[in-house]
């Protein structure tokens, strides 16, 4: 029994070192190194001109790629659990593979696409479009990297609900988007949240892909992931790492909203 308690005490220590030394440890360090100037440094690299135009790129690109996967995420999760056909399977596969494929990979795919020898540029002149390096890019580089999050969140939750309810209400004589609104949707509130709220985290914090097809260029396609290793290199110590404070920032009330809807879900279930 001693020997059991020694060997349970022996393997928490290992734990808990490992988490601080790749998850604590880095953690307190950057939030010395924003903050052991003083706040006034810090806020006045948060007023920088390229610092605020790095959130606000941030932003507009979550804006725009997560309502997306958020409507495509729903209509993939109720054709993969209200209907059985062939290609299921691939289909679901087809889903998780940004969860495997390299984000830089990824961004190589849209360069190959849209570059200037790209198999689409030939059309993308003649319409006079920009995809690289520029807005789109970085926004179809997000919407693939983070589309599997919402219809992976949703589907196991429409399988658990089943079709009762809507068989019930369909019978009453509701129509599809009275049934979608009014008994499909309040059901699945907490999985889809859960899932808007992790493609959002990863639409923010994405760097790879969008590093490829953005250029980079800082005040104009850098993103706040970019921006901090942008400041970094450019010996901007100080506010490379208050612009890092601010994503994990991001992060911990990611982690806060998440624990919310995890308790939510556990008091549904109950």
């Amino acid at each position: 029994m001693q020997k059991v308690k020694s060997l349970e005490t022996w393997l928490i220590i290992i734990a808990v070192g490992y988490l601080a030394l790749v998850l604590l440890i880095p953690a307190v360090a950057v939030f010395y190194e924003a903050f052991y100037l003083g706040i006034q440094p810090f806020w006045e690299a948060l007023q920088q001109r390229e610092f605020i135009e790095a959130v606000k790129l941030t932003l507009i690109i979550a804006l725009i790629s997560v309502p997306l996967n958020t409507i495509f995420g729903l209509c993939a999760s109720w054709v993969i659990a209200r209907n059985e056909f062939k290609g299921k399977a691939f289909l679901m596969s087809l889903i998780d593979l940004p969860f495997s494929i390299s984000p830089v990979v990824a961004g190589l795919m849209i360069v190959l696409l849209y570059g200037r020898n790209g198999w689409f540029n030939p059309l993308l002149e003649y319409f006079d479009v920009k995809i690289l390096f520029a807005l789109p890019g970085m926004v179809i580089a997000t919407i693939f990297v983070t589309f599997p999050f919402v219809a992976r969140e949703v589907t196991p939750v429409l399988q658990e609900v089943g079709t009762e309810q809507e068989e019930a209400a369909r019978t009453l004589g509701a129509s599809d988007w009275q049934i979608f609104w009014r008994v499909t949707l309040p059901s699945i509130r907490w999985g889809l949240l859960y899932g808007v709220l992790l493609c959002n985290a990863r639409a923010m914090g994405e760097f790879g892909a969008v590093a490829v097809v953005s250029g980079s260029i800082i005040g104009k396609t850098a993103t706040l992931p970019i921006f901090v290793e942008l400041a970094y290199k450019n010996y901007q110590t100080q506010t490379a790492f208050s612009a890092a404070v601010v994503l994990g920032f991001l992060a911990a009330l990611t982690l806060i909203f998440k624990e919310i809807l995890e308790r939510k879900t556990k008091i549904k279930e109950v």
